[in-house]
């Protein structure tokens, strides 16, 4: 199979007169440009536009102009082969894609009427709220339900679950599993864990998951918690704008992961108290600031409430905010039993 940046593939062949010069500047750099790519870690077109074009030009020693030329010829690729959405594009054909897009069922069918349908392929959901509210219990389920067939709520897929916090169980993979007759030896293989020690350490993991999700069939990518690690290095206000800044980079990168290989990425974020706690509002908002508000497509808040939980939908592009009751059991997230 010949390599995605081949000047020699027939796809350069397929471009306009318009985009002639960039073709005529990557085959004039062509083979040491390509080893140069791939020395540095970019190995396909979708790397490239996953890192972005300024992280193209600090490691691979390009300029700004040639990398930013580069990157958008990359994305006209993507979008020729029908991985990325043309950058123009009709809203009906975008409604019409919409409805096939995946989507991974949360073990509970409220929580998944909560989210339209389940947790969904392209996009960023994130869950935060207080220890013991379900945030790694959902994580788990979640990691065992995208490996079932359609019909069954999954997406034939395997799950990669980056763990930040030393919370991830297999014996509850196996628990989990177990109840919802599912053979636990085949989903544990079908999970792919990455442990993350540092901050430094969960990035270089993020820049890595690319190829794993490309060779390992991955459908949802799970971080566990997104922050802890942050919060643990940078302490203080001196700190605060170097730290928003590492994770505004590691979002984008997450959001461009989600929408090139079309996975579900999966957030649990922690929570903080607010100064703001008064009549009508919460005790707690969600930590990462704005970073976190802007770059996630869907936030849901999770409590207690005496032996369930609640899930609200705090922030959607179109789904209303309202609250569903879910609970947790031997078979992870599900329904509260209704008495009669």
């Amino acid at each position: 199979m010949k390599h995605a940046l081949d000047p020699d593939d027939s796809s350069f062949n397929q471009k306009s007169k318009n985009e002639s010069l960039s073709v005529d500047l990557l085959r004039d750099l062509s083979d040491d440009l390509i080893s140069q790519l791939k020395r540095v870690g970019f190995l396909s077109l979708k790397d490239i536009v996953i890192e972005g074009p300024s992280e193209l030009s600090s490691k691979s020693g390009l300029s700004i102009n040639e990398s930013n030329l580069i990157y958008n010829l990359a994305i006209t690729y993507l979008e020729d082969m029908g991985i990325m959405e043309m950058r123009f594009t009709p809203a009906t054909t975008i409604y019409h894609k919409r409805k096939k897009i995946g989507r991974i069922s949360t073990g509970s069918r409220n929580f998944d009427k909560l989210l339209g349908g389940g947790i969904e392929t392209n996009a960023i959901t994130e869950v935060y709220g207080e220890f013991g509210t379900g945030k790694t219990q959902l994580c788990h389920t979640v990691s065992v339900m995208v490996q079932l067939n359609q019909s069954e709520g999954g997406l034939d897929g395997r799950a990669l679950y980056v763990d930040t916090e030393n919370t991830f169980r297999p014996e509850r993979i196996e628990t989990i599993s177990k109840t919802r007759n599912q053979d636990p030896d085949k989903i544990l293989d079908n999970i792919i864990v990455a442990k993350a020690y540092s901050s430094a350490h969960q990035e270089l993991i993020l820049s890595e998951s690319s190829h794993i999700i490309e060779s390992q069939d991955i459908k949802l990518l799970i971080f566990d918690s997104a922050i802890s690690l942050y919060r643990s290095e940078f302490i203080g206000l001196s700190s605060l704008s170097l730290r928003q800044q590492r994770l505004n980079k590691l979002f984008h990168s997450m959001m461009r992961i989600a929408q090139t290989h079309q996975v579900a990425v999966l957030l649990a974020n922690q929570v903080q108290s607010s100064p703001e706690t008064g009549y009508g509002n919460m005790p707690f908002k969600a930590a990462g600031g704005n970073i976190f508000a802007h770059a996630s497509t869907y936030r849901i808040f999770l409590r207690k409430s005496n032996r369930n939980r609640i899930a609200r939908m705090v922030d959607s592009p179109n789904h209303p905010e309202s609250e569903i009751v879910f609970t947790i059991n031997e078979s992870g997230i599900t329904d509260p039993k209704t008495s009669n």
